[in-house]
């Protein structure tokens, strides 16, 4: 239910509100606005020229109204004065059907026709790195095998409790935090939720935790693949159906715990990853992460087949608990809301066809592939996941061709863009136009 967000900011003392919204890029794009003005800003909204963000439009175009949506608003807590809100994007009094939330939200309503809804949490890791981008903050950071070092997670302990404290103080639910596998690399993980809250807390986290890494003099980065050295950053996604209180996807006799509606679900995922991998996977720096050697630590703990298993995390698609399984596809540069969007997108079209995902697989992929020359790949280079988006009529009647079409045009054009400046080369190191357009997704 909608809130009155002038009566809100004057019980919580909020001075001004950031009415925010995500492009197709995944910026997070703002105004400020006082709360004196909030009103008439729920009412009509907040005027943007989309061209100016990464939206398919021209400078003839009309503004673009953000309409907050006061569900989302988050009071920041290192700043009680600012209140957050997402919002979605409206143009001459219609929904801009190729801005992320919004097309979030179709999904949502086409899930909804099965009295389903989609709960959803994503794992999101982060480097902490020096400003200028060339290494990590913690020079004493070194072991091959950093994973839960606990000397190199309390080393950044009055950062890492400060972004929990906030999350506790939000109502998040979080419940571990750790140093990741590669050096200089956190993760941080609270309750899964609905899929659009957590969206929301997934656009939000990223925000907050770029805030507050700069308040300690450091910053933090998602890019995918920051040195090539290391492993690089994942946005693992955990997946279940609901209707109401009941987990749909939950069989108790099944070997996994998975019901058929669940392996449906997975199956459509399994179809569509080669195009998916364009929303999953949208950068050119993503594909460094994808289909990579073995890192310093002895793994890259990123898929390149196409394939589920049980416990296993050398899979694109595990199931760790009955009633859920993770999809392990998505790096730290994805869209929050394209990340949903995809994962719903393709799970109807795998129930609505009952895709059967064939047999789960137990082995090492990391060092069994070899033994399974049918499997499909991960595409190689950002070029040939859009090519397979372009040719994908599965995601085209899903989304529209006029969203993907609006996608792929600005995608291509930050390719073009890529090579008038670089050579790009999976065996070089990392571009400078990379960390330039990259380190701060």
């Amino acid at each position: 239910m909608s809130k009155n967000l002038s009566k809100v900011a004057k019980l919580k003392k909020i001075k001004y509100f950031l009415i925010s919204f995500v492009d197709l890029f995944g910026v997070l794009r703002s105004k400020l606005v006082p709360t004196q003005a909030i009103a008439e800003m729920q009412k009509n909204g907040a005027g943007f020229a989309g061209f100016a963000t990464w939206l398919d439009m021209t400078p003839a175009d009309t503004d673009m109204f953000a309409i907050p949506d006061s569900r989302s608003l988050i009071q920041l807590p290192w700043n009680k004065e600012v209140g957050w809100l997402a919002s979605d994007l409206f143009m001459n009094g219609k929904p801009v059907k190729a801005s992320p939330r919004v097309m979030l939200k179709d999904q949502i309503k086409k899930l909804s026709k099965n009295n389903l809804k989609m709960k959803s949490g994503v794992e999101c890791e982060y480097f902490l790195i020096t400003q200028d981008g060339s290494g990590i903050v913690d020079t004493r950071d070194i072991q091959s095998k950093p994973c839960y070092d606990q000397s190199a997670l309390m080393r950044r302990y009055d950062l890492i409790k400060e972004i929990c404290d906030c999350m506790i103080d939000m109502g998040w639910g979080p419940y571990q935090n750790d140093h990741e596998d590669a050096n200089g690399q956190f993760e941080m993980n609270w309750n899964y939720d609905d899929c659009l809250v957590t969206a929301d807390r997934h656009v939000f986290f990223k925000y907050m935790v770029k805030s507050l890494a700069e308040k300690h003099g450091l910053r933090a980065t998602f890019m995918p693949k920051p040195f090539e050295s290391l492993t690089g950053n994942g946005c693992h996604a955990h997946v279940s159906l609901w209707n109401e209180k009941t987990n749909k996807f939950l069989d108790n006799g099944d070997r996994y715990g998975l019901s058929k509606l669940a392996y449906n679900f997975l199956g459509g995922i399994m179809k569509l990853a080669q195009p998916l991998s364009a929303f999953f996977n949208p950068t050119i720096n993503s594909y460094r992460r994808i289909n990579a050697p073995p890192t310093k630590s002895g793994a890259s703990w990123s898929p390149s087949s196409i394939s589920y298993t049980g416990n296993n995390r050398t899979h694109m698609i595990r199931i760790p608990d009955p009633g859920r399984f993770e999809l392990r596809l998505m790096d730290g540069s994805a869209n929050p809301y394209l990340i949903q969007a995809g994962v719903i997108g393709a799970g109807l079209y795998g129930m609505d066809n009952k895709l059967d995902p064939g047999e789960p697989l137990t082995c090492n992929m990391y060092t069994d592939y070899k033994k399974y020359p049918k499997l499909k790949k991960l595409p190689n280079q950002i070029e040939d996941s859009l090519d397979e988006l372009d040719k994908s009529k599965e995601l085209r009647e899903s989304f529209g061709d006029d969203v993907i079409n609006s996608y792929l045009k600005l995608k291509n054009k930050e390719i073009d863009d890529f090579n008038n400046n670089e050579r790009f080369d999976k065996k070089s190191s990392v571009t400078h136009w990379e960390k330039n357009n990259t380190l701060d997704c």
